[in-house]
């Protein structure tokens, strides 16, 4: 390993135990409440042949914890295994009346829900009161009370700490495996219900491990904390997506153009892909993507999910386009309002707030109310603005950093009005920093920047919240070289020397305004991530910018 990638561990406090996760040391599934309650039930199902049905979500999340579990169950011996997912535009997220309906048709004995059901103690209590059993397992925040379910596998329950006590010693194990379980994605949740069959055995053994392509997927593009036993599953998860079995994946990261299986191919090709099914038509397509054993079929819905994700890339561009063209205002929070598609609201939210740095709310026209998302950062609590805009609002929810909501037609002054007035309230102090990009280690020297180097750092993946990607920070180097590129010149590529006069290329895709005004012999301070490239068969390491100043 490099002097520089030591340096690195050190800084980020990290042990040989990260850089090489050991499987078996994953938590025993059953430190999760409810668990063998949940296992037991499921066995039950298998003695008995009976019908089950998957209820999951039509995120990423939802659609890979779907397909988990399915195929889970399909390994106990299970034959009549259902899969529904809700729509986005009609059921919204959770459970809906028409898992009762679905269920009443089929004659399913048993529902199991995945990254969902917490809080759907009405449509859980009806299933039971048709004698239908449910099984619970999620990840979101509980109520005070828990639905009649026979078991709520969920980490965030309040007795989580208790379960976890009765079997580690230590009161520090305690609150750390507590912490690392909370912050499980769905799918992952799905994949300790799977090590429990396993334990039981009517899950042969080290197949389970075969559902870690989807654990990686689901846990990357949920977000979550990629630390401990996310860390575990996720490491694990790389290594079996580059060997995955499944062809619509296969077939998916073809069309995409995958080159290599990194974080960045799930979270910029693979993840947007998945989620373009829910956000543009149905996550059906995406699930039956996943679920697909042919690959004629597989490769047919590759296609398919391209040109949906296409569709929300150009939905996407017309509406930041728009919204350029008649600008945003000087109000602290940005408010926009336009016909535009209703599943990409939330990402159109989210651009607005990386480019103004501001918080955005955007809405467009459905069903004769205004419908939207909100994304926020820094001390803007989403939660705590909708609850004090009450009055202006028919509804809405979420947390801290993103909201959905519904405004009626006439109300959309008024409540723009409002959640400004109420973010002046708070007199937040120096929200910008929120925005700025932080050093891991300072580099004077590029004769560091090594292939050795970029080798070791491939030990640190997969990348994500938690365990970002490395930021090196160049102090007060020289622009030697600027080129603008791309159809309408807003990339940018500089080259730039270091105070021993070695050069270092850096790339900016879609820079700034300021950026692109460099000429060249100015002196910056510029932070950046590496990359590797290859041009006719010669490695190099190069640089991504993410901040430059000029000092």
């Amino acid at each position: 390993m490099s002097a520089l990638f030591d340096q690195l561990l050190r800084v980020r406090h990290l042990e040989a135990d990260f850089l090489s996760p050991k499987y078996e040391e994953c938590y025993d599934p059953d430190f999760l409440p409810d668990l063998p309650e949940a296992v037991a039930r499921i066995v039950q199902a298998v003695s008995r042949g009976e019908k089950v049905l998957i209820y999951g979500d039509y995120d990423v999340d939802g659609v890979t914890a779907s397909t988990a579990l399915f195929d889970a169950l399909s390994l106990t011996g299970l034959k009549d295994i259902q899969v529904m997912l809700p729509n986005r535009f009609t059921d919204g997220y959770g459970m809906s009346e028409k898992i009762v309906e679905r269920a009443h048709e089929t004659g399913v004995k048993l529902v199991i829900t995945v990254d969902c059901g917490s809080r759907n103690h009405d449509i859980i209590a009806e299933l039971k009161a048709a004698g239908i059993d449910t099984i619970v397992t999620d990840h979101h925040e509980c109520g005070e009370t828990l639905p009649a379910a026979v078991a709520v596998v969920n980490a965030k329950r309040g007795d989580a700490t208790e379960v976890v006590a009765r079997q580690l010693p230590e009161a520090k194990n305690i609150v750390q495996t507590v912490q690392d379980l909370r912050g499980l994605a769905g799918v992952g949740v799905v994949f300790k219900l799977a090590q429990g069959l396993v334990k039981a055995g009517v899950l042969p053994a080290g197949q389970e491990k075969w559902l870690l392509d989807l654990v990686l997927i689901g846990t990357i593009c949920d977000n979550m904390v990629l630390m401990g036993e996310n860390r575990r599953l996720c490491y694990f998860g790389m290594k079996v997506l580059a060997k995955t079995r499944r062809p619509g994946l296969k077939e998916l990261m073809r069309v995409a153009g995958t080159k290599q299986i990194d974080s960045e191919t799930i979270g910029f090709q693979i993840g947007p892909r998945l989620n373009a099914a829910g956000r543009m038509e149905t996550a059906e397509h995406a699930l039956r993507l996943l679920m697909a054993k042919q690959k004629v079929l597989a490769v047919k819905l590759a296609r398919a999910l391209e040109d949906l994700n296409s569709a929300r890339k150009r939905q996407q561009l017309g509406a930041i386009e728009e919204i350029h063209h008649r600008g945003v205002g000087n109000q602290p929070v940005i408010v926009e309002c336009g016909q535009w598609h209703e599943g990409v609201l939330g990402i159109i939210a989210g651009r607005l707030l990386e480019e103004y740095h501001r918080p955005a709310f955007v809405l467009a026209e459905v069903d004769g109310c205004l419908k939207g998302s909100g994304r926020s950062f820094g001390e803007f609590n989403l939660a705590d603005a909708l609850a004090v805009c009450d009055q202006y609002i028919l509804g809405g929810g979420g947390h801290a950093e993103a909201c959905g909501l519904r405004v009626s037609s006439d109300g959309l002054t008024g409540f723009r009005e409002a959640v400004n007035s109420y973010y002046q309230s708070l007199n937040l102090v120096d929200q910008e920093r929120y925005f700025e990009v932080q050093e891991d280690l300072v580099v004077e020297e590029f004769e560091e920047f090594s292939l050795e180097l970029m080798e070791s750092l491939r030990l640190l993946e997969p990348y994500g919240h938690g365990n970002m990607e490395p930021v090196f920070l160049l102090p007060e180097v020289k622009v030697v070289d600027v080129a603008k590129m791309g159809s309408d010149g807003q990339h940018l590529r500089l080259t730039v020397w270091d105070r021993n006069g070695r050069s270092l290329k850096l790339m900016c895709f879609s820079a700034p305004e300021n950026y692109l005004r460099l000429r060249g012999g100015e002196i910056v301070n510029v932070w950046i991530n590496l990359v590797e490239n290859e041009f006719r068969g010669i490695r190099s390491v190069e640089g991504r910018i993410l901040r430059l100043v000029v000092a």
